[in-house]
């Protein structure tokens, strides 16, 4: 299967996106700066945010991802080498959330603003609104493409039932359709995607971008016990990967890296790279030996005994 691109001029062709969901959370401007251009400066260019990022700090207010990166785009004179994705309806406030075509309209002039930039290459619908008729999110969306301020649409949280009707109604009403899907997916969390989100993306040539793509850092080895939990920022994110699943899935990374010299995060980022359906994964790096783990899982290529070994690792078990 030929791996699918994003957009209708193909904006994703690098295997690799850096979350921005960091920016602004556990790293501040500098640090994010420091990344940024480590990351463009190894040929990268697609990076991924989102309005409420980063909402889950105490303080924050939203769009703290989103101004960041857009001082570095504004400083660096580098917006036409860069491709921005961000996204729009998750709560940002009273009366901030949703896909409403005039709460559409708001967020993406605010959003536009924080990146201090006039278009927007993929905008995505942060979640399903269930509140609101698609043909009406599908027209906002239209009319923001007429505009020029956004050059595709994708779709983040959505049921594969939805995913569907969204499609459908795309063509049906001759509308902008949905390019791509970004759904949690990684060597733990396999079944949303796989039992039915996956069949959709195939059958429509999605383009599909995963987050969670290291599940909050455990597929890279950094949480084995309660205790490592204590001090991470996402310990709290984390503890749930702790079974004995996860202690088989670390097991096999640890052993898959160790057969490549490389290591767990590469691995299971190499992993979702080889998956045929899938574009490419996301992950954010808070450093530069960080980065260097997501750069190198690009160069690493698993032979199919090793793929077997990690989907072996990852299949539920009788009782679990």
């Amino acid at each position: 299967m030929q791996k699918r691109r994003l957009g209708q001029s193909q904006i994703l062709t690098a295997p690799l996106v850096l979350g921005g969901n960091v920016f602004g959370w556990t790293l501040d401007e500098a640090s994010s700066f420091r990344v940024l251009d480590a990351f463009v400066g190894a040929g990268f260019d697609f990076i991924d945010t989102a309005d409420v990022y980063a909402t889950f700090v105490p303080g924050n207010v939203g769009g703290e991802s989103e101004t960041i990166l857009g001082k570095w785009m504004a400083q660096r004179g580098n917006r036409n080498r860069v491709v921005i994705a961000t996204k729009v309806g998750m709560r940002m406030g009273p009366d901030k959330e949703g896909l409403s075509k005039a709460y559409i309209f708001r967020a993406v002039e605010d959003s536009l603003r924080r990146l201090q930039t006039d278009y927007i290459d993929l905008y995505q619908s942060h979640r399903d609104d269930a509140g609101t008729p698609l043909e009406e999110t599908l027209q906002a969306y239209a009319e923001l493409i007429r505009q020029g301020k956004v050059r595709a649409i994708g779709a983040s949280n959505h049921s594969a039932a939805r995913l569907k009707e969204a499609l459908d109604v795309a063509k049906r009403e001759n509308l902008p359709r949905y390019e791509s899907l970004q759904p949690e997916y990684n060597l733990y969390d396999r079944a949303d995607y796989e039992n039915g989100l996956e069949a959709v993306c195939v059958e429509h040539r999605l383009g599909v971008i995963t987050y969670f793509s290291l599940a909050s850092g455990f597929l890279a080895g950094k949480y084995r016990s309660k205790s490592d939990l204590k001090a991470a920022a996402r310990g709290g994110m984390v503890g749930k990967y702790l079974t004995p699943r996860g202690e088989r899935i670390l097991h096999a990374l640890d052993e898959v890296a160790a057969s490549h010299g490389s290591t767990p995060a590469s691995v299971a980022l190499a992993w979702l790279m080889a998956r045929p359906s899938v574009t490419a994964p996301i992950a954010s790096a808070t450093s530069s030996e960080q980065l260097n783990t997501l750069i190198t899982a690009v160069q690493l290529k698993l032979e199919s005994a090793a793929i077997e070994a990690l989907d072996s690792a990852s299949r539920h078990a009788a009782g679990e």
